[in-house]
């Protein structure tokens, strides 16, 4: 009985992401009242481990990303509420 139960909300959580997948991507493709894609500077540096170590960093030249206003990365962009909170990017050497 608890099995049945536990398959049955595990394929009604899984279908429950679908539509909402399903229906972020219908709002992504046909959107027209706002733009769609923006672009976001990131901040970079450079982690650069010493002998003693510790780690020193240097700052690296900024990227420009391109993000998509969605909940769910669409044509091959993260989107912008999670880049927003990713502006720092370190980069191990």
């Amino acid at each position: 009985m608890l099995a049945l139960i536990a398959k049955r909300t595990f394929i009604g959580m899984v279908v429950l992401l679908c539509l909402v997948y399903t229906g972020d991507y219908l709002s992504v493709r046909f959107r027209n009242d706002r733009e769609l894609f923006e672009v976001v500077n990131t901040n970079r540096y450079y982690a650069i481990p010493q002998k003693n170590g510790k780690t020193e960093f240097a700052p690296a030249p900024p990227l420009s990303e391109t993000c998509v206003h969605s909940l769910f990365p669409h044509a091959g962009n993260s989107p912008c509420w999670y880049l927003y909170r990713h502006l720092k990017k370190r980069i191990d050497m």
